[in-house]
């Protein structure tokens, strides 16, 4: 078997041919591919990290949702600084419907107290022990925000009265037209 040049020539293109389109065509290719399943993978990633955040996002919201609930909860129990006055005549009704003396009251200055105001209220009240309990106990039930501190209770024996007790009773309230909330969205 005798090659001539001709021969040797198209052998030569033959096998050339597939070598040469291995390294101009294909070895690029299979690298642009592998290039482009790798930014396909990370943008996956990407996208899975970004559902957890959203689903977070979506968790924020429902959780910002419910604290302006219980904010505005908060802020239905502290009366403005006109409703005071009707928050102390009903806490004097509570006394006498206990079945204490109508209580002394001196009204101290307002307080801040953080987002609010605190109205402290000096009480002196004579009665029975059980009628002292059954006030207390229909403070507590009141709808507003109190708090009582100062108790001093002295044993009586009169007739009319077992205990005084001398208190200070706060009533919390907000300034007329200052959300506690701060403007919470």
């Amino acid at each position: 078997m005798k090659l001539g040049i001709r021969g040797l020539l198209v052998l030569l293109i033959v096998v050339g041919m597939p070598v040469a389109s291995y390294f101009l065509v294909f070895k690029p290719q299979n690298k642009a591919i592998k290039d482009a399943r790798k930014e396909v993978e990370h943008k996956q990633q990407l996208l899975d990290s970004l559902r957890v955040e959203t689903a977070k996002n979506e968790d924020l919201a429902a959780a910002n949702a419910q604290l302006q609930t219980t904010v505005k909860r908060i802020e239905a129990r502290l009366p403005t600084g006109k409703e005071i006055d009707a928050v102390v005549r009903q806490v004097s009704d509570l006394a006498v419907a206990s079945g204490l003396k109508s209580p002394d009251m001196k009204s101290g200055k307002p307080v801040p107290a953080a987002l609010y105001l605190e109205q402290p209220i000096e009480i002196q009240v004579e009665g029975s022990f059980i009628g002292f309990f059954s006030f207390i106990a229909q403070i507590e039930k009141l709808p507003r925000i109190t708090r009582i501190h100062d108790i001093k209770i002295v044993g009586l024996a009169r007739e009319d009265a077992e205990l005084k007790a001398d208190f200070t009773l706060s009533i919390y309230f907000q300034d007329a037209g200052t959300p506690i909330a701060g403007g919470i969205k």
